[in-house]
C-alpha cells in the first residue's frame, strides 16, 4: 500500500523538522501543507524532506487539509494518514494505522486517544467527550474520539467525502459524512504527546463555528430522511 503522510501546519517551525525525518525514517511520503506561517516551517519541512505546498495566507486546518487531500488524489497514492504539525501524535503509531489498513473491510481508521488522556489538559478532554457525544447521536454510533486529526483514510473514502469545512470542524465533518455514505470506520488507541505546544483553537470562536456546523448536519440529516 502506497501511503502519503499529510501535514497541515501552521508556525510550527520548532516542531515540524524532526517530526518530518522521523516519518521519513519510516520510509514514507510527506506532504506539508504550510498555512500561511510567518515563521520557517515551510523552509525546515522542506530542509526535512517533505513535499510542501505553501498558502500565502492563514486558510485554516480544514481548508489545509483539502489541498492536501486535491494533491494526493493527483497522485498514485491508495491512503493519507493526517496528523498534526506540533508533534502531538507519535510516529511511533503510524504502523498501527498500516497494520489495520490491510483490512480490506475497513475504509478509516481514526486515532482515540481517550484511553490514555491522563495528560490530556482538562478543558480539552471535557471539550472532546462533549463533541463526541454529539457526533455519536448524529452517526448513531458510538464515536469515542471525534476531534483527533490523527487518522488513516484511504483513497475510495477521499474520491467519495466533498467537506466544506475550512476549519477545525473537518474532522467531525468527515466522520458523518464518511459514516453516512456506509464506509466502515474503525478507532484504535494512540498516544498524545502534551508538552508547551500552545493550541491554534479559539474556545470562543471556533466552539460557536462547530454548534453551527453540528446544527446545518443535523437538520441535513433529517432532511435527506423524509
Amino acid at each position: 500500500m502506497k501511503i502519503c503522510v499529510l501535514i497541515p501546519s501552521y508556525n510550527e517551525s520548532k516542531a515540524i523538522s524532526s517530526l518530518v525525518k522521523r516519518i521519513k525514517a519510516e520510509g514514507l511520503d510527506i506532504l506539508v501543507v504550510d498555512d500561511g506561517s510567518i515563521d520557517s516551517t515551510a523552509e525546515a519541512a522542506e530542509l526535512a524532506g517533505a513535499c510542501v505546498l505553501r498558502n500565502e495566507q492563514n486558510k485554516g486546518k480544514g481548508a489545509s487539509l483539502k489541498e492536501g487531500f486535491r494533491h494526493i488524489l493527483r497522485k498514485d497514492y491508495d491512503a493519507v494518514i493526517t496528523m498534526d504539525g506540533d508533534s502531538q501524535h507519535s510516529p511511533d503509531d503510524i504502523s498501527k494505522f498500516i497494520a489495520e489498513a490491510t483490512n480490506p473491510d475497513v475504509d478509516m481508521i481514526i486515532g482515540n486517544r481517550m484511553s490514555f488522556n491522563k495528560d490530556m489538559p482538562f478543558v480539552r478532554r471535557l471539550t472532546n467527550y462533549s463533541m463526541s457525544t454529539l457526533i455519536s447521536l448524529i452517526c448513531r454510533r458510538n464515536i469515542p474520539d471525534s476531534q483527533c486529526g490523527f487518522r488513516l483514510i484511504k483513497r475510495n473514502v477521499l474520491e467519495k467525502l466533498n467537506p466544506i469545512s475550512s476549519n477545525y470542524e473537518i474532522e467531525s465533518e468527515t466522520i458523518i459524512d464518511a459514516h453516512r455514505k456506509g464506509f466502515k470506520i474503525k478507532f484504535i488507541p494512540v498516544q498524545t504527546i502534551y508538552a508547551k505546544q500552545v493550541s491554534q483553537i479559539n474556545p470562543f470562536v471556533d466552539t460557536i463555528r462547530f454548534f453551527r456546523f453540528l446544527f446545518i448536519k443535523a437538520f441535513s440529516s433529517f432532511f435527506n430522511k423524509r
